[in-house]
């Protein structure tokens, strides 16, 4: 989906007039229909309010062109499990669990990679290979590259 449908499509869903949009994140009516109709994108600024006015990631409003993935241990990130800033915003970097309100949960990748071991074991997936998977993983992942 473009941004255009995908802009359309949120603003229909909580019920809002291209006014009442345009009003919240402070441009005119032309200027929403612009988006709507392909014409013309929001610019980033613009993109961070409609992120916080529909409670969805830049990446989402974009189309998702990122297939996003925390960057401390790995998992894959949708709207539903992207950490958020304290002021709401969100934080496309980490899920909830690794970083939430301006704090990260992890002091080293050892108390990481131990939790998910503990978590994440299964009968099909047991432990030594959780362990061998996350060792694999994380050290390369920007958080842990410092």
């Amino acid at each position: 989906m473009d941004t255009k449908e995908i802009l359309c499509q949120l603003r229909n869903r909580k019920g809002m007039s291209q006014d009442e949009l345009a009003e919240k994140v402070f441009v005119t009516r032309q200027a929403v229909s612009r988006w709507e109709n392909g014409e013309t994108t929001p610019n980033v600024e613009t993109l961070k309010l409609l992120s916080k006015v529909f409670d969805v990631s830049i990446n989402t409003l974009l189309g998702s062109p990122r297939k996003l993935i925390c960057q401390c241990c790995g998992m894959p990130l949708d709207d539903s499990t992207i950490s958020k800033e304290t002021d709401g915003s969100f934080n496309e970097e980490y899920c909830k669990w690794c970083y939430t309100d301006g704090e990260f949960k992890y002091e080293s990748k050892e108390q990481l990679i131990d939790f998910c071991v503990e978590h994440m074991a299964n009968e099909s997936w047991p432990a030594e290979q959780v362990r061998a998977h996350m060792e694999a993983v994380v050290p390369y992942l920007n958080h842990w590259k410092k």
